[in-house]
């Protein structure tokens, strides 16, 4: 019997049963003063996730969606934008911004490091007429488990006026983000991650500055046009029809994050990130990014090339139910991904990681059984410890 799945992805999370309860509640008039209520304390949650007094907007869309509202609300065809690309994702921002007309400069780091800001800062020095009108930057790229330090490559912008608009689809709430406090004009999000719901909602968060900038821009836009949702917000509606059962669980997940507090959420993530390294290291395994820039959010592992990450992922599955990330494009493969984030326990940490070397040693690979399983033992007893 294998039992209810693991799910330990890099999104979607699993769900937890408040939420799930939560979203179970009768519809309501979408226009009516229930939801009213329902969207400003989401809305203001939502400030205190991103650490904003700014303005926050909500889409009935994956984060993809925030990413391309992003996009057509604040640049023009033809501006010069600064695509700043450590994996998949930040190629995503940057193909976004192209498919609407921007002329996008690709700024590309290897995969499995982070953006160097020292390299940001000189091209945007270089820019002495001030054309580059944005700078795209992914928070916590998942598809090499690596994180960008975004303080650091808003304090290389310095006082270039281009817009930093930040993907942190995965990062928010996983991983320090203090929108206000660094500056940061444009951060979208997503449902499916850390804020524990099932996707299907994206959150846009943006400045006034920004604002600013969006009622001079020409970008075809309709169904984002931050203008209408600022302009219904005021009112307590949403411009078009809303996904009012995931408002529900939103809700629910917001007072579970505040309950908890930012730091300690932060603090925990930052504990699992720790806990699944050890472990895996112990297991005889590579790891894709250095401790140092290691993503809080999911952990990406070089299997052995003698096994391959798929086989190791199909065996998981089909003998322990248990859901891993595979490696996407040229990692296909190369990778597995261990998502960490959300509604996660170091008790699930602690199954997958048991199952984990039952595979391993299923499919050949030479290893001191238990050493990973013990090492993540351990690792929870010093933090169990620390807290006493």
């Amino acid at each position: 019997m294998t039992g209810d799945q693991y799910l330990l992805l890099p999104g979607p999370t699993p769900i937890p049963e408040r939420v799930t309860r939560a979203m179970s509640q009768p519809m309501v008039n979408h226009r009516g003063p229930e939801f009213k209520q329902v969207l400003t304390e989401v809305v203001q949650g939502l400030k205190q996730v991103y650490r904003t007094d700014q303005h926050v907007l909500i889409y009935p869309a994956s984060g993809t969606g925030a990413m391309e509202a992003a996009v057509v609300n604040f640049l023009s065809p033809g501006d010069k934008v600064l695509a700043v690309s450590i994996g998949v994702f930040g190629d995503r921002f940057a193909k976004i911004a192209a498919g609407f007309g921007a002329q996008v400069e690709k700024m590309d780091f290897p995969w499995g490091q982070p953006a160097d800001p020292q390299r940001v800062k000189e091209r945007l020095d270089q820019d002495v007429n001030r054309e580059i009108k944005a700078i795209l930057v992914t928070h916590n790229e998942t598809s090499t488990g690596v994180f960008n330090n975004i303080k650091a490559i808003s304090e290389a912008r310095g006082d270039h006026p281009a817009l930093l608009m930040v993907d942190a689809i995965s990062g928010l709430a996983t991983i320090d983000l203090k929108m206000d406090e660094w500056k940061l004009d444009v951060v979208a999000s997503g449902s499916q991650k850390a804020f524990m719901i099932p996707p299907g909602l994206s959150f846009l968060a943006f400045s006034e500055k920004a604002l600013q900038i969006h009622e001079q821009t020409k970008m075809p836009r309709f169904y984002w046009d931050v203008s209408l949702g600022v302009k219904y917000l005021e009112k307590g509606q949403t411009p078009f029809t809303p996904a009012v059962s995931l408002f529900f669980g939103l809700r629910e997940s917001l007072k579970m994050m505040l309950e908890e507090g930012l730091d300690n959420i932060i603090e925990r993530h930052c504990n699992y990130r720790d806990l699944v390294r050890k472990a895996v290291g112990a297991m005889g395994l590579q790891l894709l990014a250095q401790d140092e820039w290691a993503s809080q959010a999911v952990t990406a592992v070089v299997a052995p090339e003698s096994i391959g990450a798929n086989k190791i992922r199909k065996y998981m599955l089909e003998q322990f139910n248990i859901v891993l990330a595979g490696g996407q494009q040229n990692l296909d493969n190369v990778i597995f991904r261990i998502g960490h984030l959300g509604y996660v326990r170091q008790l699930d940490l602690l199954a997958v990681l048991a199952a984990l070397e039952i595979t391993l040693q299923q499919l050949g690979w030479e290893m001191e059984f238990g050493a990973g399983l013990n090492q993540a033992q351990a690792f929870i007893l010093s933090q169990t410890k620390k807290g006493e």
